[in-house]
């Protein structure tokens, strides 16, 4: 069992590495299960389109509306506590779910309140947590702690949880979270066990939040890699958004899958970024992250044209299969480098304007997709992002060099 740990988590990165890959990966179960259990349990409660698609609106809605604000708390208060804080209070929220289930007074609107309150809380959770590694382990290994983190997320959110949540469901609609709220409460006694450094501290009295917020957005746009970063996501994200908004439809109707088929797709693409998991080690020993970066786009452009062209359902698969390596490479090497360069202090608000533009990409290309799926056809959202992906890939390759030169001052755990 030694070795295996050893393997997992070598002993250079940390005992305080060992307690949040622990409480990750735990966690993660409990997010798996509420892949599942969550959009069911909305199912069984009305059958309304608007309504389905307003919870899945109201679990976007937390990073985009508290995104910058959670950057701004994680920077000013310690970290671990707040991780401790938010996932205790989403405990709560899941606990009273789960009561609310039992005793037959889950209505759509608590449903709908439940799971907005869960993303908000998941927004500062997540936020503080990406911004405690740089804290704990040098610099070098930021690519081993963040492959470790991302293969629990693969593997225990994408591909073990959503079926166990699913199973759970149909054996009792309030088991799944009340799983949760017990994984949850255990990740929480874990992640309390991890010892950070002390933080640096400014001198004299804190600026406003505005103020604190307008300076992790200047520092973003003034750093030329992360600048990089944010508007390539961003971007790339209107084309994936036009796409994946209307996946479950091209999945069903050009690919003629079905219900179990579309599962099959999220469970393809999830073995692709197990995949991903297991080579990136291999891969960063050999390649640059500035030419993984630029591959990734390549990758992600001609995944659209294939969708594109395709109708067979084999070759789409193997697309998708592709696909899911390639989104686990760029998402880790993307936290990397981004990690390395930006200094402890600005760690939860530069992570926060990634974030807001994640989502903010997401909705807008969302937007998009349905819009061109209804008036055009099932196809033109997958056109749209080739051809926008092909262009902007020609637009921001020479500004790839600089995730090259992302390096930045040792942060304290380098010290």
């Amino acid at each position: 069992m030694r070795s295996l740990v050893d393997v997992v988590a070598p002993p250079r990165l940390g005992h305080g590495f060992r307690w949040l890959l622990a409480s990750s990966w735990v966690s993660n179960v409990g997010d798996g299960l509420a892949l599942a259990a969550g959009p069911l349990l909305v199912a069984s409660r009305t059958d309304d389109p608007f309504v389905v698609a307003l919870a899945a609106l109201l679990q976007w809605l937390p990073p985009l509306v508290f995104g910058l604000w959670a950057g701004v708390v994680t920077d000013r208060v310690d970290r671990r506590r707040l991780v401790v804080a938010v996932d205790t209070a989403r405990c709560v929220v899941l606990a009273l779910l789960a009561l609310a289930v039992v005793t037959d007074v889950a209505s759509i609107a608590l449903v709908l309140a439940a799971m907005f309150l869960l993303g908000t809380a998941e927004t500062f959770a997540d936020n503080a947590t990406s911004s405690i590694l740089p804290m704990l382990v040098r610099r070098d290994d930021l690519v081993l702690g963040n492959a470790r983190l991302q293969a629990g997320f693969v593997t225990l959110n994408q591909l073990a949880g959503p079926p166990l949540g699913a199973a759970l469901f149909a054996a009792g609609q309030a088991w799944p979270f009340a799983a949760q709220a017990v994984l949850v409460a255990f990740a929480v006694l874990l992640v309390a066990r991890v010892a950070l450094p002390a933080p640096e501290r400014q001198g004299g009295p804190r600026p406003h939040v505005l103020a604190e917020m307008r300076e992790g957005v200047v520092w973003v746009w003034r750093h030329a890699a992360v600048r990089t970063l944010v508007l390539t996501i961003f971007v790339f994200n209107w084309t994936y958004g036009a796409a994946w908004s209307v996946l479950v439809l091209y999945a069903t109707q050009r690919l003629g899958l079905g219900a179990v088929g579309f599962g099959l797709v999220t469970t393809v693409i999830a073995a692709g970024g197990l995949l991903g998991t297991l080579s990136y080690g291999w891969i960063t020993r050999r390649v640059s992250l500035a030419t993984l970066m630029r591959v990734g786009l390549i990758i992600e452009t001609f995944t659209h044209l294939g969708l594109a062209l395709t109708t067979t359902p084999w070759v789409a698969l193997v697309i998708f299969f592709v696909f899911g390596a390639h989104a686990f490479v760029w998402g880790t090497t993307s936290v990397t480098i981004r990690q390395r360069a930006v200094p402890t202090l600005l760690q939860g608000r530069v992570g926060a304007v990634y974030v807001v533009g994640v989502y903010g990409g997401l909705v807008i290309g969302a937007a998009i997709g349905g819009a061109l799926a209804q008036h055009v056809g099932i196809t033109a959202p997958f056109w749209f992002a080739f051809v926008g992906s092909a262009v902007f890939v020609v637009l921001i390759w020479h500004q790839l060099r600089h995730i090259a030169h992302a390096d930045a001052r040792p942060g304290p755990a380098d010290a």
